[in-house]
């Protein structure tokens, strides 16, 4: 493109009152200006039912898209490799998974998900993997509830690996409390998992400001489960509180951590309500 094209990319006509339309620079691409900043993990592959749980259920996928596609850039992954998997299940795990060959190459893709959010999240941009299956239920030898990789683990593992953080804060607001992250970063002191348990929505949202206010991490990244919602199983949470959740996050990477905040998709089942409790917590995250 030659440079005249590309400063054409950057100016907009815009109507002015009492005279035609004019030419303003805004210094970005069209795509640019309709996009936000945060990008959007996804893969046409995540619509496909692999299962029969509510997890993997027709529609579920797009309800979200609906609500977040005209704000946000997509992007697609790639798979997580074998060597990624094993960094926190077992080849037992493994190969059990691979017995069901759909499945096991949409998780595969789910993990890759995660992965890619990081990898943008390390570079300074916040991201959100729209992906399935979860993954907060798998531990490194078994999985329950939906899940058959862990998404989230997979992750941090990997950066911790590669030596690109050393202290991360994992941030679970889902309905059920993720055993199969606790399972796998149990033990280890400079992964922090938290999930928290509250009376009534208030004290929810107030309990995650007070963990944050004591922590330092390299990474925040949150496993977004919305079936706490009011119209969902859990019954308790408002839409507005999504947001609020997704500003203590973008407020606390800001603080700490140079911004580096990363969100996947957990539950959330009831498809009236999915896609507008994700674009909440997107509105606050970015």
């Amino acid at each position: 493109m030659s440079l005249l094209r590309k400063q054409e990319s950057r100016c907009r006509l815009f109507p002015m009152w009492g005279v035609a339309w004019i030419p303003v620079c805004t210094g970005m691409t069209y795509e640019e200006s309709i996009f936000k900043t945060m990008k959007v993990i996804y893969h046409p592959r995540y619509e496909e039912v692999y299962a029969s749980d509510p997890a993997a259920k027709a529609g579920r996928m797009e309800c979200i898209l609906k609500e977040i596609s005209p704000l946000y850039k997509l992007v697609h992954p790639e798979p997580a490799s074998v060597a990624d998997i094993k960094l926190v299940h077992t080849e037992w795990h493994l190969s059990s998974i691979q017995r069901m060959p759909q499945t096991c190459e949409v998780a595969l893709l789910a993990a890759g998900g995660a992965i890619k959010a990081a990898e943008l999240a390390m570079s300074g941009e916040p991201a959100f993997g729209l992906i399935r299956p979860p993954g907060h239920h798998a531990s490194p030898d078994s999985c329950w509830g939906f899940c058959f990789f862990n998404n989230m683990a997979v992750t941090i593992a990997k950066l911790r690996k590669e030596g690109r953080i050393k202290r991360a804060v994992i941030l679970d607001f889902d309905l059920h409390y993720g055993d199969g992250t606790d399972n796998i970063f149990g033990g280890v002191a400079d992964v922090v998992y938290f999930h928290p348990e509250a009376r009534d929505r208030q004290e929810f949202v107030d309990s995650i400001a007070l963990f944050l206010e004591r922590h330092k991490a390299d990474i925040i990244g949150v496993s977004a489960g919305f079936d706490r919602h009011v119209e969902d199983w859990g019954g308790q949470l408002k839409t507005e509180d999504y947001r609020a959740i997704g500003k203590l996050v973008k407020e606390f990477s800001e603080r700490v951590c140079k911004g580096r905040r990363f969100g996947v998709l957990e539950g959330g089942y009831n498809h009236d309500v999915l896609g507008k409790n994700v674009k909440a917590f997107l509105d606050g995250l970015s």
